[in-house]
C-alpha cells in the first residue's frame, strides 16, 4: 500500500472543528491554565527504537538528565514522526489520551508500559487559534481537533524517562506528511508563541532514519549517515534555516537518509519554533546502528 493510500485508509481521520467541540474546549480567551511565562526551550529528540524507553542505555540516561534540567512546563506539545495525516493538521484535544503500542516484535515489558499524562484541551485550543493565521504565501492551514488519538511511541518512549511522573499535560499535533519542509517550518513559526505560555515544544523523529538499509557488519554508520548528520548539525549551529530547508527538499543524500520523510519533518517544527538568539546545544550525538542518527538538540 502506498503511503498516501495508507494515510487515507487509516484511523487518523480527525473530527472536524465543529462549534460544539470548540465550545467544549473553551474560548480563545480561556487561558487561565496557560498564563504567560518566561520563554520555554524547544527540543528535537532522536527517539530511535522504542526499547530506549526501558533499556538502561546512554540515550535513556540522557533523557532522564535533561528532564531534571528543564524548567517545568505548563504543557508539552509533541510533534511525532508516528502521527501522520494527509491534507490537514490534526490537534489532539482529548483530556485522557491512551498509550499506543504502535509496533510489533518487542518484549512484553515494552507493551506493558503506560504513560498516563492528561491531555491539554486549553493548549489544543490555543494551538488551533495560532494556526488560523494564513502562512506568508497565503496558504490557509487546515486544522481539526481529534478526540481519539493517543500517545504514540515517538511521544511516550521519550517522555517516560524524561518526565516519569507523567504529571504534565501532553498533547500532539499530526504531521501533514506530503507537505514540503518549508511548510512544516512555517507551522513551527506560528507555534512559537506557545513557548511564552509555558509550553515545551518537542519534535520527535531522527535526523537520519533508514530502516531499509542493511546493518553493516562492523556496526559502524554508513558514510552517507555521517555526512547527513554532520551537515544538518553544521546548519543548525549556524541557524541557517533556509539552507537546511533546501538541503531537506533537494539534496540527493536525503533520499538515502530518509526513504520516507516522517522522521525528518519533526525537526522543522522545532526549527521554526526556535528564535535566532536561542543557544544551540546538542545531546545524544551518536548513531544507533548503521543507518540511524540519534543526534538531538535543545534551543534555549
Amino acid at each position: 500500500m502506498q503511503r498516501r493510500d495508507f494515510l487515507r485508509a487509516s484511523s487518523l481521520v480527525a473530527l472536524s472543528l465543529n462549534p460544539m467541540l470548540a465550545h467544549a474546549l473553551g474560548t480563545p480567551a480561556d487561558l487561565k491554565d496557560l498564563p504567560p511565562t518566561p520563554k520555554m526551550p524547544v527540543l528535537f529528540v532522536g527517539h530511535g527504537s522504542p526499547m530506549n524507553a526501558i533499556e538502561d542505555n546512554a540515550f535513556r540516561q540522557s533523557w532522564q538528565k535533561i528532564g531534571k534540567e528543564l524548567p517545568k512546563p505548563s504543557a508539552i506539545l509533541m510533534v511525532s514522526a508516528h502521527w501522520l495525516s494527509d491534507g490537514h493538521t490534526a490537534i489532539m484535544a482529548t483530556s485522557k489520551p491512551a498509550t499506543i503500542h504502535d509496533f510489533g516484535g518487542f518484549p512484553e515489558e515494552l507493551f506493558a508500559q503506560q504513560y498516563p499524562a492528561n491531555g491539554s484541551p486549553p493548549a489544543a485550543k490555543l494551538t488551533a487559534e495560532l494556526l488560523k493565521k494564513p502562512l506568508a504565501n497565503g496558504t490557509q492551514i487546515k486544522t481539526a481537533f481529534d478526540m481519539r488519538q493517543g500517545y504514540d511511541h515517538g511521544t511516550w518512549s521519550v517522555l517516560l524517562p524524561m518526565f516519569p511522573q507523567a504529571n504534565i499535560p501532553v498533547f500532539q499535533i499530526s504531521i501533514d506528511y506530503f507537505k514540503p519542509a518549508a511548510y512544516h517550518y512555517a507551522l513551527g513559526k506560528q507555534l512559537a508563541a506557545l513557548r511564552e505560555r509555558g509550553v515545551l515544544i518537542i519534535g520527535s523523529g531522527n535526523i537520519v532514519h533508514n530502516l531499509e538499509a542493511e546493518r553493516l557488519a562492523s556496526g559502524k554508520p554508513y558514510e552517507w549517515n555521517q555526512a547527513v548528520d554532520q551537515k544538518i548539525a553544521q546548519l543548525l549551529q549556524k541557524h541557517d534555516d533556509q539552507a537546511l530547508i533546501q538541503f531537506a527538499d533537494k539534496d540527493k543524500l536525503i533520499k538515502l537518509a530518509h526513504p520516507t520523510v516522517d522522521h525528518l519533518w519533526p525537526l522543522f517544527y522545532a526549527l521554526g519554533a526556535k528564535h535566532e538568539d536561542d543557544q544551540v546545544r546538542f545531546f545524544n550525538s551518536a548513531y544507533a546502528g548503521s543507518a540511524i542518527s540519534m543526534r538531538s538538540v535543545i534551543f534555549s
